[in-house]
Parts: structure tokens; sequence; C-alpha cells
């Protein structure tokens, strides 16, 4: 019988400001996550995220490479940041040349189960819960929907 390999989830290679709160389990690795977060368990936040200060990022959120989000935020349980477009018809297979980036800016409130597509989100927006981001936003306000659209 073959064994697999295991990979543990860890907390590794971050650079963590000054009165960060982090619940574990969580895998955190890479990443640069500001001062007063917190950081719920069953969270992933990967290699090269920024994470500004005084956010906080709710249980069971995946934050994925080329993410950077601003000061102030708040991620709600359970949100999904995309970095791969499937711009050939299917998966970048690890190609990352073909990921885009996400920019969150400052004071944006994301609700639960949203899904963010590589986007840039203006200071001072409000995603409603189970809405799916596909465009920019560049106007603050309140937006929902599949796909998210200004209420």
């Amino acid at each position: 019988m073959n064994k697999p390999e295991i990979h543990q989830a860890a907390i590794r290679d971050v650079v963590f400001g000054a009165s960060v709160k982090v619940v574990e389990p969580c895998n955190l690795y890479g990443c640069t996550i500001g001062d007063d977060c917190f950081v719920g368990p069953f969270t992933e936040i990967q290699k090269g995220v920024v994470i500004g200060a005084r956010t906080r990022v709710q249980s069971h959120a995946f934050v994925c490479e080329l993410v950077t989000i601003g000061d102030d935020c708040f991620i709600g349980h359970g949100v999904m940041f995309i970095n791969d477009t499937f711009s050939t018809g299917g998966p970048a297979r690890g190609r990352k040349e073909l990921w885009r980036e996400t920019v969150i800016g400052n004071r944006v409130s994301i609700g639960s189960n949203a899904t963010i597509l590589p986007v840039k989100i203006a200071d001072d927006v409000v995603i409603g819960a189970g809405s799916v981001v596909t465009k920019d936003i560049t106007t603050s306000g309140t937006y929902a929907g599949n796909p998210a659209r200004r209420l």
C-alpha cells in the first residue's frame, strides 16, 4: 500500500505586526499581516499576501497569492479569493504568469461566502454575503448579487 506525502497546516515565514491574534488551526505562509489584525480558524493565507492593519479575516476564508487587503477591512466567514481566471479554458496548473492580482481598498467589508475574482475594489465598499465580484468596483457603496452590482 502506498503512503501519501503529508503536509501539516502551519504558520511559517509570516511577518506579523503588533498585537495580531490568530486562532489555530490555520495555514499561513509567506504573507504579511499588519498591526492589530485577527485571523480566524481554518483560514489559509498564502505567500505574498499583504493584509493591512486592523483587518479581520474570519474562519474558513481562503486568501490566495496576489491578494492585497487594505486597512480596517472585514473578510467574512468562508470568503474565497481567486487568482486563476481559467483564461486558457482550464486551470493554470501552476503557470503563475496566467494568474491575476486582487487589490482591496481600505474599510472594505466582504460578507460571508462571497467570491472575489481578480479585481480592484475601492475604499469604503460593502460586498453582500454570497456575492460574486467579477469586475472592478471603483465607486464606494454597497454591492450584492451574482455578479455583484451596486444597490
